[in-house]
């Protein structure tokens, strides 16, 4: 279970782990990962992101580049830059980003992720 926040304040990685620790403790039954997006750029080797949603134009793929949130009066907001159709019509294609110099982390991400063994009936698009 993914976990994205952002705060610049909070960018040490020891804050993600303790959050991730605390979040296993209370569900064990998931695989938490917390990644602060504040700090996010310098491991993708992007300029600062300015909020979560900014960094989501970043991810490599566009069916992953989605994120929920509750928001003012309990109300879930869809952060999806690159929109839903993608996640809900089952394609796995890189984004912008992806499509061109960093086109083989995108493909190593397919394999080592093994997307097409977990879910076959995932249409894999990736630009020639």
């Amino acid at each position: 279970m993914d976990v994205v926040w952002f705060d610049a304040e909070r960018d040490d990685p020891a804050y993600d782990r303790d959050l991730e620790e605390k979040l296993g403790q209370q569900t064990p039954e998931f695989n938490w990962s917390v990644k602060n997006q504040a700090r996010m750029h310098q491991r993708n080797g992007n300029d600062p992101y300015h909020s979560t949603e900014n960094a989501l134009l970043y991810w490599p793929e566009t069916a992953t580049a989605v994120a929920a949130r509750v928001g003012d009066n309990n109300i879930i907001e869809i952060l999806a830059p690159y929109g839903l159709d993608d996640l809900f019509e089952l394609r796995l294609r890189p984004t912008p980003p992806f499509e061109h110099e960093k086109l083989d982390i995108f493909r190593q991400r397919v394999v080592a992720k093994r997307w097409m063994e977990r879910y076959p009936l995932l249409q894999l698009i990736v630009p020639a």
